[in-house]
C-alpha cells in the first residue's frame, strides 16, 4: 500500500537539509521533532510553496507553475495533477485536523492525518489508512509549533516525537497563497465526497488556479479561497456512469452567496464561518471524462470579474 507519509518524508528531508535552496529555515527541537519555517519568519517563495503543496498531497501529485492571464492581466497560476485523487486530496491534503495545544492553534493538513485518522469518517469512506513510523504534518499558522505541540501530533499519530516533521506557513505569505491555490483539485474531490459520491472511482485529476497576491492577514483567507471558488478549473477522469446525478451540484456557482468576494460573504455572516454555505468551497469550472460511456461533461464557469475584485485588481 502507498504510504503518503513515506512519500512526503523524502520531499521534507530535502527541504530540511537544504533550506537555503528554498528560502526557508530549518529547526530541530530539543525532543528531536523537525520544523521547516516556510513563511512565518522567512520570506519563503515559489519553490517553498511548491514543496509545501507536494508534501501536503502526500507526494502523490506533480505541482508546476505557469504564467497566464485574467482579462488580459498577467497572473501566475499553479497546476496540480495526480493519479491518486482520493488518497492525495482526502487522505492527505484536506485540512481536516484542528491542532490546538495550549495557546497554539493551526489548521493541520497533510499525510500525518492518515496516521491520526482525523477525521476518521474520511478514511472509512476512502478505505485508506497509512502505516509509517514517521509523521509529516502541514500547518497553516503564523507561529511555529513548540515541542509540546509536536509531542501532541506524535501521540495522535502513534509515532515517536523524534519522527515527527512539520512544514509551517501562514495564509498571508507567498507560500501560503500557493499552497491554498494548490488545493484546487481537492475542492472538486472534496465536494463530490460531501455529495456522497465514491471518490475512489476517480482515476486522475488535474487542476489549475491563479496564485493570489498576498494582501495581508485580514484578507488572506478570503483571497486564497476566491482563487478556486471563482477561477479554479478542474478535469477529472473517472469510471462512474452515476456521475450524472451529481454534476449540477459540483461547481461553486450553485452555492448561496456566490458572486461576491469571500471576505464580503464572511462579513455578512457576522464573521461566523459556520453561517456560510459550505457548498461554496468548490471549483469554478469542472470537466469530467467518464470512461465507461466515453463521454465528457462540463459544468460551471470562471468568474474573472470577482476574481480580480478579490485580488485588488478591479
Amino acid at each position: 500500500m502507498l504510504s503518503v507519509n513515506e512519500q512526503a518524508l523524502d520531499i521534507f528531508n530535502d527541504i530540511f537539509e537544504y533550506p537555503e535552496d528554498y528560502n526557508v529555515a530549518a529547526h530541530e527541537l530539543d525532543n528531536g521533532a523537525r520544523i521547516v519555517d516556510a513563511g512565518v519568519s522567512v520570506a519563503g517563495g515559489y519553490q517553498a510553496g511548491r514543496v509545501f503543496t507536494e508534501i501536503c498531497l502526500g507526494g502523490l501529485a506533480d505541482v508546476n507553475f505557469t504564467m497566464g492571464q485574467i482579462k488580459g492581466i498577467p497572473m501566475p497560476f499553479i497546476e496540480v495533477s495526480t493519479d491518486y485523487p482520493s488518497i492525495a486530496c482526502l487522505g492527505a491534503q484536506k485540512a481536516g485536523w484542528t491542532v490546538k495545544v495550549g495557546n497554539y492553534f493551526a489548521m493541520g493538513s497533510g499525510p500525518a492525518r492518515a496516521l491520526s485518522l482525523k477525521p476518521k469518517h474520511t478514511y472509512e469512506v476512502i478505505d485508506y489508512q497509512d502505516e509509517c513510523e514517521s509523521a509529516v504534518i502541514c500547518l497553516e499558522s503564523d507561529h511555529l509549533p513548540n515541542g509540546e505541540v509536536m509531542q501532541s501530533v506524535a501521540d495522535a499519530c502513534k509515532v515517536d516525537v523524534a519522527n515527527t516533521c512539520a512544514i509551517v506557513a501562514p495564509t498571508s505569505s507567498i507560500t501560503g497563497s500557493i499552497q491554498v491555490a494548490g488545493r484546487c483539485v481537492e475542492t472538486a474531490v472534496y465536494k463530490l465526497n460531501e455529495l456522497g459520491f465514491d471518490t475512489r472511482k476517480i482515476i486522475a485529476g488535474m487542476g489549475t488556479a491563479p496564485i493570489p497576491p498576498v494582501r495581508g492577514p485580514k484578507l488572506a483567507m478570503g483571497v486564497t479561497n476566491d482563487a478556486t471558488i471563482y477561477h479554479g478549473q478542474i478535469t477529472l477522469t473517472m469510471d462512474a456512469p452515476e456521475i450524472t446525478e451529481y454534476l449540477e451540484k459540483i461547481p461553486s456557482n450553485k452555492s448561496q452567496g456566490y458572486g461576491k468576494p469571500f471576505n464580503e460573504i464572511f462579513k455578512e455572516a457576522g464573521y461566523d464561518f459556520y453561517k456560510i454555505d459550505t457548498s461554496l468551497f468548490s471549483p469554478a469550472e469542472v470537466i469530467i471524462n467518464e470512461l465507461s460511456k466515453g463521454v465528457v461533461y462540463h459544468v460551471g464557469e470562471v468568474n474573472p470579474d470577482v476574481t480580480l475584485q478579490s485580488f485588488g485588481l478591479q
